[in-house]
């Protein structure tokens, strides 16, 4: 009989078959709407991504509301997706609710500062430390943005990035390794033209021999890391390996970028301030405006001081960064009332009591049905991962990562009440999460495993 991760393959797919009859059952308002209405999008969805949820077709949401979420059908779940982090701190925070509605009648956009981005560049800073921000509107965007600065500024070609790395859709990213250790295109891209291994070179992450080597070649112009790698199967950071990385960058002329846009679960500040990391530049993007689509990029004031110098001697035209819509009023409204009256220590504090008793609960459950799995937390982020020990890299993630099982489990959950996110098996406690929305998921996690591993 063969198995995945501990579990018969036969007992998988007799779950999956039974929960997306259940599914279905539960849904007939979704299933008429979707085919009356949903003909004119490409592949019946606004956005492709939006069928990787593991389902027969995708919910049709009706209303969320802090840690709820109700489809048009009457479903209520417990969200721990929570957009994947965009709305991390709960659906529509009162004071963000309150910025958009007042800011509306102000108007939406018009290319010019208001006070609020005063206000906003102010908060960043407290936030997240003493940086010079620019403001986009997705992380894809704002990582672009930045590798353009970094580039100028050092006048290098690469970028560097570890194996299994999410950072958007930026095209230096989609490298990977491969079965001899040399940077390879990602297979599976759609209308890839160019050769990327031009611009983007991988490494393992812990592997600082490894960054050393490819530092040494002198054309890399920045490390872009997550402080711990997300969206894959989460691998956490060795002891060191940080301060090796802001070593072997300022050793070798290359800047070290964080992505925090995942990591913001991390604490007040994320992981770097929660862990004094110093980059030399900093990308947040998601939940940092409540859900209002927003990132942040800032530079340190050295490097802010070196691209104003390579700036002012540019050529008058195009920069390649920038869009018409970004850095419009409502992003700053909601910036000023998410990092003022959301993003708070005390809610974070309450959010990580949260994930706390998420991760005891989980890993009970693990350890009682003595399944060959672990749990994982960051902060407010948890994830429950099919394979017996913590990951080191990307390989590693990618071995640990069991789709059909993953499908599975989310979609018997998803019919027990508990949304978790499609990818990873990654949830989030928000502010508004209460104990007992963890205790069901716990339970209803629990309950799965009874079957997975009677």
């Amino acid at each position: 009989m063969t198995q995945t991760a501990g579990v018969s393959n036969d007992r998988i797919a007799a779950l999956a078959a039974r929960e997306a009859e259940a599914y279905s059952a539960a849904r007939p308002k979704t299933r008429a709407a979707l085919q009356a209405g949903a003909a004119n999008y490409l592949d019946g969805v606004p956005l492709h991504w939006m069928k990787d949820w593991p389902q027969p077709f995708p919910m049709l949401v009706a209303q969320a509301k802090g840690a709820t979420l109700v489809d048009i059908d009457g479903n209520e779940l417990d969200d721990f997706c929570l957009g994947d982090t965009g709305s991390m701190f709960g659906h529509s925070p009162a004071p963000v609710a309150r910025a958009i509605k007042q800011q509306a009648g102000n108007g939406l956009t018009y290319m010019l500062p208001t006070e609020d981005a005063l206000a906003a560049a102010a908060l960043l800073s407290a936030t997240f430390g003493d940086m010079r921000w620019q403001i986009a509107t997705t992380a894809t965007d704002a990582n672009r943005f930045a590798l353009r600065v970094a580039r100028a500024v050092t006048g290098r070609s690469k970028v560097l990035v570890f194996n299994g790395c999410y950072h958007g859709t930026i095209d230096e990213a989609m490298v990977t390794l491969d079965a001899d250790g040399t940077t390879i295109t990602r297979p599976g891209l759609l209308g890839q033209a160019a050769d990327l291994t031009l611009t983007g070179v991988c490494c393992e992450f812990n592997d600082l021999a490894g960054v050393e080597a490819a530092l040494a070649k002198g054309d890399v112009a920045a490390i872009l890391t997550e402080p711990v790698m997300t969206n894959s199967c989460m691998v956490l950071p060795e002891p060191g390996f940080h301060e090796g990385l802001r070593g072997l960058a300022t050793k070798y002329g290359t800047l070290l970028m964080i992505d925090e846009t995942h990591t913001i679960s991390s604490g007040h500040g994320g992981y770097t301030r929660v862990h004094g990391l110093k980059p030399d530049i900093f990308v947040v993007g998601k939940c940092v405006a409540g859900g209002m689509p927003t990132s942040v990029w800032g530079l340190s004031p050295e490097i802010a001081q070196r691209y104003l110098e390579v700036n002012a001697g540019r050529a008058s035209g195009h920069s390649g960064m920038g869009t018409t819509l970004s850095a419009n009023p409502m992003q700053f409204a909601c910036l000023k009332a998410t990092l003022g009256e959301v993003m708070t220590e005390k809610n974070y504090a309450k959010m990580e009591k949260g994930a706390a008793r998420l991760h005891r609960g989980l890993g009970k459950a693990i350890k009682a049905h003595k399944a060959p799995w672990h749990v994982v937390r960051v902060g407010a982020r948890v994830e429950f991962i099919c394979y017996p020990t913590p990951l080191r890299d990307g390989k590693e993630a990618a071995e640990a990562h069991k789709s059909n099982l993953e499908a599975a489990l989310h979609a018997a959950l998803l019919n027990r009440g508990c949304l978790i996110a499609p990818f990873h098996n990654m949830m989030l406690v928000s502010p508004s999460t209460k104990p007992a929305q963890i205790d069901r998921l716990v339970a209803a996690f629990n309950d799965v495993l009874d079957e997975l591993f009677a």
